[in-house]
């Protein structure tokens, strides 16, 4: 539970510190908080993003933040403890047999495969398919991405035309009371601040997270993959395992080493 908290709790130190800072210093809540440049900048960098990829795709960015700071993390251990089982069964009972195991893989992908294999799939076609769906899913995975990658790119200069925008209107009123053009020079230059901010707190993190959660299923699909490949040649568990083992960090190979 502390590792799917980890983002939110970096998330809110990050704003504790900067809107912590900012009020230390003698800012204003009210000064911060404005709804001109607030709306500039937020309504500006999603006006930007619905332009460049389509309201379909942006009206799920709420469901994508949700996946990046909630994603389940795969159990790649169990993953490869059920792959030297099966290797074991097979090796006892024949490849048919794992028909009924399937039900203890938990994740899709690799049930898949098994049942590639147990239906007698040839090494060629399986590898074709697996390298398809893979591809499908790196290619999803990077046009979510990319919304938010743009989205920090969008803010920041949103940010600015908001800053500019009131230095023209500070401009316009040159020559009033000094106090007001002081006060409006300082409320221009909030723009920027939510435009820099978003950018570098929402928008591009969740672009990273979204790139680590990319990273870890296609890294079970790579040792699922490489499970089932062996099952189907025949090897022996301990050389199903050694290959399993070579694909995972060393601390997590240990685990495995008494099994």
């Amino acid at each position: 539970m502390l590792k799917k908290l980890g983002s939110i709790n970096g998330l809110v130190l990050g704003a504790a510190c900067i809107f912590g800072a900012y009020l230390f210093e003698g800012g204003s809540v009210k000064a911060l908080f404005l709804i001109p440049p607030i709306i500039i900048v937020f309504g500006g960098t999603f006006s930007a993003a619905i332009i460049g990829f389509g309201f379909n795709r942006f009206k799920n960015i709420i469901s994508l933040m949700k996946m990046a700071y909630f994603k389940e993390k795969y159990d790649i251990n169990a993953l490869v403890y059920s792959l030297i089982e099966f290797s074991i069964i097979s090796r006892k009972e024949g490849l048919l047999s794992l028909e009924k195991q399937l039900d203890k893989v938990s994740y899709t992908y690799p049930r898949k495969l098994v049942r590639l294999v147990v239906d007698g799939t040839d090494p060629d076609s399986l590898q074709n398919i697996a390298h398809a769906e893979m591809k499908a899913m790196q290619d999803r995975h990077y046009s979510n991405i990319m919304i938010f990658t743009k989205m920090g790119g969008y803010a920041p200069t949103m940010g600015i035309l908001g800053t500019v925008m009131g230095l023209v209107m500070t401009l316009a009123h040159a020559g009033e009371d000094p106090n007001n053009l002081i006060h409006s020079i300082a409320t221009a230059f909030i723009a920027t601040l939510w435009g820099v901010l978003s950018a570098n707190l929402i928008w591009l993190p969740v672009g990273d997270k979204l790139k680590q959660c990319h990273l870890e299923e296609k890294h079970m699909m790579e040792i699922s993959l490489e499970g089932v490949l062996a099952l189907q040649s025949g090897e022996i568990p301990s050389v199903v395992k050694a290959r399993l083992l070579s694909m995972l960090p060393q601390s997590e190979q240990e685990k495995i080493m008494t099994v």
